[in-house]
């Protein structure tokens, strides 16, 4: 069984709640889990459980992203589902996370580049998940960086997470791009006061990690009691 968790995104700079990023898992034996494979859902058991569950969110929160990888987002059902949402939550925004996960089947830029202004011509955010990671990397989304109005750096891809002179260097360069391209840099995997102060003195506002808030349950009606 598949459920999405939501885990909030807050903007340091105003102390506030800005949106919620839902997190798709699965119910095993041992508790609820990150799907082994994001294959194992069918696109159309995907599209139901996203629409049931988007209709459970409130119309007070500000944004609401989803994460779709590439087989995903270019599968007209979801796409539509997720415009059908939009429509259905306004004025809530819906942003369309495109993750690193390398998919069986490759999709090139300009395939991608037209699905995606399906999203944003409707008043949805594009957001390129996990950057310098997975498919994510500099040299796979730059042409996609024009189109794109967030841009996430995952501390949870990198063991050594902000202690690394590396991952300021990168941290640093992604900066510049997102300043460049007037784009939200989110930080995300920030799990202690180590973290949060490294990116107070980084100047990066908008985070997300364990340190702010873990991810909750989604519950459906029928599931409550599960935990």
């Amino acid at each position: 069984m598949f459920r999405f968790f939501i885990q909030p995104q807050l903007n340091i700079a105003t102390n506030s709640i800005i949106g919620y990023e839902m997190l798709l898992k699965e119910h095993t034996p041992d508790g609820w889990r990150v799907p082994t494979s994001f294959d194992s859902i069918t696109p159309q058991n995907w599209t139901e459980l996203f629409v049931a569950s988007t209709k459970l969110l409130s119309l007070k929160i500000h944004s609401v992203s989803v994460n779709l990888d590439r087989r995903q987002l270019m599968n007209d059902d979801i796409a539509q589902s997720v415009i059908d949402a939009q429509e259905r939550m306004r004025p809530m925004r819906v942003v369309v996370e495109l993750t690193e996960r390398v998919g069986k089947v490759p999709f090139t830029n300009d395939e991608l580049i037209p699905q995606i202004q399906q999203f944003t011509n409707r008043g949805m955010d594009f957001s390129l998940d996990d950057v310098d990671s997975g498919d994510n990397h500099y040299n796979n989304i730059k042409a996609l960086l024009p189109y794109a109005d967030e841009v996430k750096f995952a501390l949870q891809n990198f063991k050594q997470g902000l202690m690394s002179p590396n991952i300021r260097e990168e941290l640093e360069t992604w900066l510049s791009i997102t300043r460049q391209y007037n784009q939200r840099l989110v930080l995300e995997g920030i799990e202690d006061e180590v973290g949060d102060d490294i990116a107070n003195e980084m100047g990066i506002n908008i985070r997300q990690g364990y340190y702010y808030g873990k991810p909750h349950l989604l519950a459906l009606g029928q599931d409550k009691t599960f935990s």
